[in-house]
C-alpha cells in the first residue's frame, strides 16, 4: 500500500495543524461530471454501484478532474436496507423507491441483520480496488447512512420532504421502530468496520433527515444510535457525523467522540464553533446552490466562509451534496479558492 502523498484531510480530522485547509465535496463523484453522465447513460445506478471497476472509476474521477483532497467511495446509503432484505429501486429523476415498506412488527420478520461480508462484498471490493488505483494520492472516505435516515426510507417507501409516515410510525409503534433502528445500527457497525478493513481511511455517517426531528426526538430516534456507531468506530479510524439541519445538537454530537461534525449552510461558522466547542473538527458549509452563481461571486463567498471558520480544525466542503446542474468549472473554482487561501 502506497504512503499517502496528501494526508491533509486525515491531519485535520485528528486536529493537527495543516499548511492549508483540506477540501472535498459531498456527492463529488457523479451527477455534475460529463464522464459520469456518459456512464449513467450506459449502466443503471445499482450496476454502477455493484461493479467494483465502475465504482472505482467514478470515485477517482473528481480527484483528477476537480482536484479534491479526498475520494469518497461511489455507493449509496440504501445498500444497507437492500442487504437487510428490502427491495430498493433507484429511478433516475425520481429517486429511491422501496416498493414493500415496513408497516409493522410482521415486516421486521422479513428483514435480517446480514453477514455484510456476503451481502455487501461488492462495496469492499470497490474500496480495495479504489485504494490501489489512488496509489496514495489522497485519503479514501467510506460512508453509511445514519439509522434514522435509513428508517425514513424503509418506512416511507420513497423520498419525502417531511417523512411524516416515518415519524408517525415511530410515534405509533415505538417498540417496533426502536427494534428496526437497532437492526440498522448493528448492520451499519459491521458494514463500516469492513469498509475500514477494505481500505477506507476514515468514515462519514450521513443523517440527511436528522433536522426533521425536534431536539428531544433527535436524541431518541437518531443520536442514541449514532452514538453506538461512533463508539464502535472511533478507535478504528476518524469518524465524521453529518446531520443536516440538526445544528441544535452540535454540542451533543461533539460529545459522541466523533472527530468531525459536518454543518450545513443554515448556521454561521462562529455559532457552529460555539456550539461544537474546540475539540472537534468542523466540515462545511457552502450552500451547493451558490455554486450556480458567477465564478467571482463563488470565490468571494468561499473566502468569507474560510475566514469564518479559520484554518484550524476545519475541512472545507459543501453544506450538502453538489447539485447535478453545477458547471464543472464552478466546482473547480470552489476547490481552487480553498487551496489558494
Amino acid at each position: 500500500m502506497s504512503a499517502l502523498k496528501n494526508d491533509l484531510l486525515l491531519r485535520a480530522l485528528r486536529g493537527e495543524t495543516t499548511e492549508r485547509v483540506p477540501v472535498w465535496m459531498m456527492r463529488q463523484a457523479g451527477r455534475y461530471l460529463p464522464d459520469y453522465i456518459k456512464l449513467r447513460e450506459k449502466y443503471s445506478f445499482f450496476e454502477r454501484c455493484m461493479n467494483p471497476e465502475l465504482a472505482t472509476e467514478i470515485t477517482v474521477m473528481p480527484v483528477h478532474q476537480v482536484g479534491v483532497d479526498a475520494a469518497i467511495i461511489f455507493s449509496d446509503i440504501l445498500v444497507v436496507p437492500q442487504a437487510m432484505g428490502m427491495e430498493v429501486q433507484l429511478i433516475e429523476k425520481i429517486g429511491p423507491v422501496l416498493p414493500d415498506p415496513v408497516k409493522g412488527a410482521d415486516d421486521l420478520k422479513k428483514l435480517r441483520v446480514p453477514d455484510v461480508k456476503d451481502t455487501l462484498n461488492y462495496v469492499f471490493e470497490a474500496l480495495a480496488l479504489t485504494k490501489k488505483t489512488l496509489d496514495g494520492a489522497v485519503p479514501l472516505i467510506g460512508f453509511a447512512g445514519a439509522p434514522w435516515t435509513l428508517l425514513c426510507y424503509m418506512v416511507q417507501g420513497k423520498g419525502s420532504k417531511t417523512f411524516d409516515s416515518a415519524k408517525a410510525f415511530c410515534y405509533q409503534q415505538p417498540e417496533v421502530a426502536h427494534q428496526l433502528l437497532q437492526m440498522i445500527t448493528d448492520t451499519t457497525i459491521a458494514y463500516l468496520k469492513e469498509q475500514v478493513k477494505a481500505g477506507a481511511d476514515c468514515i462519514q455517517l450521513f443523517d440527511s433527515w436528522g433536522g426533521l426531528l425536534s431536539p428531544q426526538d433527535f436524541e431518541t430516534l437518531s443520536l442514541q444510535y449514532m452514538r453506538q456507531i461512533v463508539a464502535a468506530l472511533k478507535d478504528v479510524c476518524p469518524v465524521t457525523v453529518f446531520a443536516k439541519g440538526a445544528w441544535f445538537a452540535l454540542e451533543e454530537m461533539a460529545a459522541t467522540g466523533a472527530n468531525c461534525l459536518g454543518v450545513d449552510w443554515c448556521i454561521q461558522p462562529a455559532r457552529a464553533r460555539q456550539f461544537a466547542g474546540n475539540n472537534v473538527t468542523l466540515q462545511g458549509n457552502f450552500d451547493p446552490a451558490k455554486l450556480l452563481a458567477p465564478i467571482p461571486e463563488i470565490k468571494k463567498a468561499v473566502r468569507e466562509m474560510l475566514n469564518g471558520f479559520g484554518k484550524h480544525r476545519y475541512i472545507a466542503n459543501l453544506g450538502h451534496g453538489i447539485l447535478p446542474n453545477v458547471p464543472v468549472d464552478h466546482a473547480k473554482a470552489f476547490i481552487e479558492t480553498v487551496k489558494e487561501f
